[in-house]
C-alpha cells in the first residue's frame, strides 16, 4: 500500500491544479458541439447549458441528407476517406522503403537527402499552398482527388521518414548480418527482419499520415472545386457561406466527422505511442 507523504500530496495537488483546468479547456467545446448538434432549431444558440427538448433529428437531417448544403454527403465522406486511407497506405510506403535503404542500406547521401526533406519544415505548409496549386495546374492535376493525395504525402513524408530512420536506428545490426550470412538479399531482408520489427513504428506514421489528411482544408480547399470531388472537411465551411447558419447542423455533421479519427487513435494509441517513442530518441 502506497503511503502517502507530505511531499508526495503536493505533488499530486500540483498534478490536479494543472490536469483538471486542462481537462475543462479540452473538454468544453466538445461539450457546446454535442450541445449543438442534440438542440432543435431555435435552442441552439439561447445559451442554455443544456435544451429543454434534446433531439436526435438533426443527425437523421445530415444521414439522410435534407437540407441543401448536405446534398453530397455521403459523397463527401467517402472523398474524405478514400483520400486520408491513400495518403496513409502512399506515405507508408514511401517513408518505410525509404528509412530501409538510409538506415540498413546504407545508401550513399541518404542522409542528406533525409536532412534537406526536413528542412522543408522551416516554411509553413500554408506558405507552399500557392505554389503548390500552381504546380498542381501545370500538370493538369487540378480538381483531381490525386493533386490533394500528392500534396498531402509530400507533406507528411519528410517527418515520416525521420520517425522511421530514427527507429530503425535502434534495430540490431547482427539481425541483418546473420541474415545476409543465410544468403538473404536486401528484398528478403526488408519483409522478413526489417518489417516485423518495425510494426509499432509503421502503424504510428501512417496513422500520423492519415489524420493529417482528413483533417486538412487549406490545400483540400485549393485543389479541389466540385461539390462531389470536395472533401467533408471543405463542405463543412460551406455551412458558414449564409447568414442564418444551421449551427445545429454544422455542429451534428462534425460531430459525426470526428468520429472516425477517434476511433482510430483509440484503436492504435498503444502502437502509436510506442512507435513515436521508439523514433524519438536516438540511442
Amino acid at each position: 500500500m502506497k503511503r502517502w507523504t507530505l511531499k508526495s500530496v503536493g505533488n499530486e495537488a500540483k498534478l490536479l491544479l494543472i490536469g483538471i483546468p486542462v481537462l475543462l479547456w479540452t473538454l468544453i467545446p466538445v461539450y457546446h458541439m454535442v450541445l449543438f448538434a442534440i438542440s432543435p432549431r431555435g435552442e441552439a444558440t439561447t445559451g442554455k447549458l443544456w435544451p429543454n427538448s434534446p433531439t436526435f433529428d438533426n443527425f437523421a437531417t445530415v444521414f439522410h441528407q435534407k437540407h441543401f448544403y448536405l446534398d453530397h454527403f455521403w459523397v463527401q465522406l467517402g472523398n474524405s476517406v478514400l483520400i486520408a486511407v491513400a495518403v496513409g497506405v502512399i506515405t507508408l510506403f514511401v517513408a518505410t522503403t525509404a528509412a530501409f535503404a538510409i538506415s540498413r542500406l546504407k545508401v550513399r547521401g541518404g542522409r542528406t537527402v533525409m536532412n534537406m526533406a526536413l528542412f522543408t519544415y522551416f516554411i509553413p505548409a500554408a506558405f507552399l499552398a500557392v505554389p503548390m496549386y500552381k504546380t498542381m495546374g501545370n500538370y493538369g492535376l487540378l480538381n483531381s482527388q490525386w493533386s490533394l493525395i500528392l500534396a498531402m504525402v509530400t507533406i507528411a513524408s519528410p517527418y515520416c521518414i525521420w520517425v522511421l530512420k530514427q527507429a530503425s536506428d535502434k534495430l540490431p545490426y547482427e539481425l541483418d548480418e546473420a541474415a545476409r550470412m543465410d544468403g538473404a538479399s536486401p528484398l528478403q531482408l526488408f519483409r522478413l527482419v526489417y518489417l516485423p520489427l518495425m510494426v509499432p513504428s509503421l502503424v504510428a506514421v501512417g496513422t500520423y499520415a492519415l489524420l493529417l489528411a482528413w483533417n486538412e482544408y487549406l490545400y483540400a480547399f485549393l485543389l479541389l472545386s466540385n461539390d462531389r470531388s470536395v472533401t467533408l472537411a471543405v463542405a463543412l465551411g460551406n455551412f458558414l457561406a449564409a447568414d442564418d447558419s444551421p449551427w445545429e447542423l454544422l455542429m451534428a455533421t462534425g460531430l459525426i466527422y470526428a468520429l472516425p479519427p477517434a476511433a482510430i487513435y483509440y484503436a492504435f494509441k498503444r502502437y502509436m505511442v510506442g512507435g513515436i517513442t521508439a523514433g524519438a530518441v536516438k540511442s
